[in-house]
């Protein structure tokens, strides 16, 4: 609680990256209930303007290492959940 938290993801691709890859970061509350987009990247990064985590998550990947972390500001004992990154770089999925 309190510091920055780096929520680690990294991929492989049989495909050359290309400005078609695509990044996208959700989050589902511990408690259960929706799964929310709090990140997206294509070209360039696109943090949620709304929900819990607005004006909280930064991107620090590198696409053309493999890297599509990002870190989470001020997180709270209410962030707790499942975060789920998915990167998709057709036509490698």
């Amino acid at each position: 609680v309190g510091e920055e938290v780096l929520l680690k993801c990294s991929f492989k691709s049989s495909s050359p990256i290309s400005e078609r890859l695509r990044i996208d970061w959700t989050y589902r509350p511990l408690t259960g209930g929706q799964m929310e987009t709090i990140f997206h990247y294509q070209s360039v990064p696109y943090p949620t303007t709304v929900g819990k985590f607005k004006d909280r998550i930064s991107w620090i990947g590198n696409v053309a290492e493999g890297d599509a972390s990002i870190v989470l500001q001020s997180p709270v004992l209410s962030d707790n959940g499942t975060f789920i990154c998915s990167v998709k770089n057709p036509p490698d999925v």
